[in-house]
């Protein structure tokens, strides 16, 4: 995926900055952690929707800001901006997880390393 074509790369660009602080409030944050908030916030923002109700959320005191920011997130938009859908929304997760997952390569927080100059 061509980001920069990317028919929501403002949506990108809020889920990311949120990580940002989650990572400057946080500094014991891993970039595994923050792959878990991801997928527990896709998990969640489906729940609320009416979806994956037998799956669960995991708490933990690093991922409930990453879950909670992209909660916000979603139901600011999910339908009422750009005619964002749900599935689009998940997409837009799962394509930040997969740079997070990208960027740990390089370190424990390569992925913080990457955007706290861009985002």
């Amino acid at each position: 995926m061509n980001l920069t074509d990317y028919k929501h790369f403002d949506v990108l660009h809020d889920i990311e900055a949120g990580l940002r602080t989650q990572y400057e409030l946080h500094p014991e944050l891993t970039d595994t952690m923050c792959v878990l908030g991801l997928e527990n916030a896709m998990v969640a923002i489906k729940k609320k929707f009416g979806y994956a109700k037998n799956e669960n959320v995991l708490q933990h005191p690093l991922t409930d800001g990453i879950i909670s920011w992209c909660m916000d997130v979603g139901l600011g938009r999910i339908d009422k901006i750009n005619n964002l859908s749900l599935k689009e929304y998940v997409a837009a997760l799962n394509e930040v997880k997969k740079s997070v997952i990208r960027h740990s390569d390089y370190g424990v927080r390569g992925y913080y390393d990457f955007i706290r100059n861009f985002v």
